[in-house]
């Protein structure tokens, strides 16, 4: 084969994989706004949420309801679908940090009385990965499986923690530092200090960054050999749990996640390549 013509097959084999790529990650784009919103979405809510052309979404959908991953009830809104659900409920059942975490999850419950996280960094936001709701009635934002912002988020900042500057700078980067409350954090260098922060004392807080009225203390989990950076905290609202006993639980909560760590080392293989 000829130079010219093998460079011309290289170039139709680049074409067709960026395509399927490309098709693809439209298709789970619009699965993820359908799966993150938080009522049932018509069509032309999602046409508006994900930008795509009407006739790329309607596509798209259509083969997602077809794969079982969504569903489109008769109302004409679509919705998370058994299948997806399926998929979740094995993701979560078979989560090693999950599954390692759960017992001091519990314990420290039991020794706070309040809602514990344990949360997992990905990218700029930090996905829950199991929660324990507080002994009194407290409606969050949080869900296991929802995200939010790490720089404004305990178990976000705490898990940032754990990479580097550079690596957080890179991060900090492509955020948008949006204002939720007057004392959310807005630039780069205010989340690096809370970092370092959090990095001598070894837990950090959410002071009503987040959602107004809601207090947090966190701590990252210092899992050598693991290709994830994980938190967990303790949070409840500012009216019964003030900073000083957020400090006063700081150092219970850092127990918890050293005993976490220390579980995961024993009990689970290091992952190639981690870091």
């Amino acid at each position: 084969m000829a130079n010219g013509d093998r460079q011309s097959a290289s170039s139709d084999v680049n074409s067709r994989e960026d395509s399927t790529t490309g098709t693809l990650g439209k298709a789970i784009s619009l699965l993820e706004l359908v799966a993150i919103a938080e009522k049932p979405m018509r069509f032309t809510d999602i046409v508006e949420a994900s930008g795509q052309p009407r006739g790329t979404v309607h596509r798209q959908l259509t083969h997602l309801v077809a794969e079982g991953l969504i569903e489109q009830s008769t109302d004409q809104t679509y919705a998370v679908g058994l299948r997806l659900l399926r998929f979740a409920a094995r993701a979560w059942s078979g989560n090693d940090l999950r599954s390692v975490a759960t017992s001091h999850l519990t314990a420290l419950h039991e020794a706070t009385g309040e809602s514990v996280h344990l949360g997992v960094l990905y990218g700029g936001e930090v996905t829950y990965l199991d929660k324990i709701e507080g002994k009194h009635a407290l409606r969050m934002h949080s869900q296991v499986g929802n995200s939010s912002p790490a720089y404004c988020t305990g178990v976000g900042k705490a898990a940032l923690s754990l990479l580097s500057d550079l690596e957080v700078r890179t991060i900090a980067a492509n955020l948008n530092f949006h204002r939720f409350t007057e004392n959310t954090l807005l630039d780069a260098e205010a989340l690096l200090a809370e970092i370092s922060a959090i990095r001598n004392t070894g837990y950090g807080f959410d002071r009503q960054e987040h959602e107004v009225g809601i207090h947090c203390v966190a701590a990252p989990i210092k899992a050598t050999g693991r290709n994830f950076q994980a938190a967990v905290s303790v949070t409840g609202p500012a009216y019964r749990i003030s900073l000083e006993q957020l400090t006063l639980w700081g150092t219970l909560v850092g127990e918890t996640a050293e005993k976490i760590a220390l579980e995961l080392r024993y009990r689970l293989p290091p992952v190639a390549g981690s870091h």
